[in-house]
């Protein structure tokens, strides 16, 4: 029996995806300057994203509150950006399900193949491996700036 394959949405729907979303809540964002996640959090907000730091044990990061879990953030979430193992992503996409979350994004190495076809089975769009900051990037060298700038 092979492996069920998920593939990525592709390019415009990803772009329509950081074009749309205006909440993100960061899964795993560390309070660490030198962190990938932290890093990634910050140029998104500079963007102009509003960043909702999920991080147990943390009360503030990047200046804004930090909630222990998906289901404690108090607002709308367009999109779950994650930097977890992937080993612990099958509990975040049960919390995503059940919050009707519209989109979640695995970052690059977050890999976890059941856990994202269950997502996108349950009508989440889900973007697996790759990077949210390289991408709008990649859009923004293209002249097409998902927010306009």
């Amino acid at each position: 029996m092979s492996e069920p394959h998920f593939q990525n949405p592709d390019r415009e729907i990803i772009h329509g995806l950081l074009a749309t979303a205006r909440t993100i809540a960061v899964v795993g964002l560390s309070p660490l300057p030198h962190r990938p996640s932290h890093q990634v959090a910050r140029a998104l907000r500079d963007y102009g994203y509003r960043i909702v730091p999920v991080r147990p044990g943390s009360k503030m990061i990047l200046g804004e509150t930090a909630y222990p879990d998906l289901a404690s953030v108090p607002e709308s979430i367009d999109l779950v950006d994650v930097f977890r193992n992937p080993s612990q992503i099958d509990p975040l996409i049960d919390a995503c399900i059940e919050l009707k979350i519209p989109a979640v994004w695995l970052q690059d190495g977050v890999v976890n193949v059941p856990a994202a076809l269950r997502a996108r089975d349950a009508g989440i769009t889900v973007v697996m491996d790759r990077c949210t900051y390289r991408d709008y990037n990649a859009f923004r060298a293209e002249g097409r700036p998902p927010l306009g700038e």
